[in-house]
């Protein structure tokens, strides 16, 4: 497995590149390579292509390491697996060196490249893309030279419960209330609510400057979201088709306050008559659902209060049976990271440089091995990532299930407030 970092360099190129290139480092300078460059003019010739180019920012290179686990490769293959990564991130479109230090307890690669694209004049883009594309490269070349990698069960365990399937930037957001799905998710719910018939929805959804595309599934796009997101993959209460049938099946409607209208008899009448055409809207459903008292809707209420209940402490339960599981998932992955790291040291317990170098990998193992142990000793991602896949599902259920009661539960109660409300009214316009 290799480790990658990146950082710009702004000024002392040269001393940069002179560093990268020192003979006791570099096996006496033969593993060097460079792309449309020599080696000991190269800060020059960056600088030449920076001037034709006509750039004038302040990064002038970039600088990549590629480190690997000491004993796990020898220095020939590590060259040429820093040469392919070039080849792969780079695209022969900017002026490099790479050299392949051997001086200490591990091997590892340098790759200077010049910030300016030789063939575009565009700068280089390091952000959080680039530099998953950077880990993702290195990771794939060095399963090919069967070198250690994550592993896969990890890597899917990261990819669909650290981040729950998100983007990092959506995930962040989503922590303060912004996700893009969170946002989706919650227009859709107010609109709906709003709403009397599909072609309503679509309008209030468009007037919430939500873009529609229409297909196989039914797709939104929010203010500032910058792509089409299918509001089928918010929940199974999101289908186009549910979207439909919780349209046709809102809440009865609030009576409307007739006390307002008591000087405007032409609104006051207005309004008793919706109030009792929804009245009698509300108990024809209610006779439907075999509901014929209010003492029998009042238990209805408090049955599903009590299933709503029972479901929010089972979903409890699983989230935390799922943290526990993704510590043990990390433990493992910490101790797969940096087992050669810590058999190394082992084996040389005394050498200083390697533990001053690798003290923060050696303790982290240390205490993964420790944590591990106090819980579950013959835990392995495998089965740790089928358990949470269970778990998921399990919750996935359980809040389609919770959707769907705590809708019947509003529409049970806002039907409650209405005959309470209404036969109050009535009783007070008769006395």
């Amino acid at each position: 497995m290799a480790v990658t970092k990146i950082h710009p360099i702004k000024s002392t190129m040269h001393f940069a590149i002179d560093y990268i290139l020192e003979k006791k480092k570099t096996d006496d300078q033969t593993l060097i390579s460079t792309h449309m460059c020599f080696p000991t003019t190269a800060h020059l010739q960056f600088l030449q292509t920076r001037k034709e180019k006509k750039v004038n920012g302040t990064v002038l290179a970039r600088h990549l390491i590629q480190s690997f686990l000491p004993g796990e490769v020898d220095q020939e293959t590590a060259h040429k697996i820093g040469l392919e990564l070039c080849k792969n991130i780079l695209k022969d479109e900017y002026e490099f060196v790479l050299t392949t230090h051997i001086d200490k307890g591990h091997i590892h690669n340098h790759i200077i490249f010049n910030n300016v694209n030789f063939e575009t004049g565009k700068c280089y883009q390091s952000n959080k893309r680039t530099y998953q594309q950077i880990r993702s490269t290195s990771d794939r070349l060095c399963k090919k030279y069967k070198l250690s990698i994550i592993d896969e069960h990890y890597q899917t365990y990261r990819t669909k419960y650290k981040t729950r399937g998100k983007s990092h930037y959506e995930w962040e957001q989503s922590q303060n209330g912004k996700g893009w799905k969170s946002y989706l998710q919650f227009l859709i719910d107010l609109n709906i609510s709003r709403s009397n018939s599909w072609d309503d929805f679509l309008d209030r959804m468009k007037k919430s400057k939500c873009e529609i595309k229409f297909g196989k599934h039914i797709a939104f796009k929010c203010k500032n979201a910058t792509r089409f997101t299918r509001s089928k993959t918010i929940g199974s209460d999101y289908t186009e088709e549910r979207l439909k049938e919780r349209i046709e099946n809102n809440p009865p409607q609030q009576l409307i306050d007739t006390t307002k209208f008591n000087d405007k008899k032409g609104l006051e009448f207005w309004a008793r008559k919706h109030n009792l055409k929804s009245m009698a809207q509300g108990l024809v459903e209610l006779r439907n659902l075999g509901i014929q008292t209010k003492n029998d809707l009042e238990l209805a209420i408090e049955s599903i209060a009590d299933k709503q209940i029972l479901i929010q402490d089972e979903v409890k339960q699983i989230d935390k049976e799922m943290t526990e599981l993704g510590k043990i998932m990390e433990n493992l992955h910490v101790i797969q990271k940096n087992r050669l790291i810590y058999h190394h040291y082992q084996k040389q317990p005394n050498n200083r440089q390697f533990l001053k170098e690798y003290q923060k990998e050696i303790t982290a193992y240390k205490m993964a091995k420790q944590d591990l142990s106090l819980n579950n000793k013959s835990a392995n991602p495998k089965d740790i990532l089928s358990q949470l896949e269970q778990l998921q599902e399990k919750k996935n259920t359980l809040m389609t299930e919770y959707s769907q009661i705590k809708f019947q539960f509003n529409k049970l109660y806002q039907h409650k407030k209405n005959i309470d409300y209404y036969f109050e009214t009535e009783q007070n316009r008769n006395i």
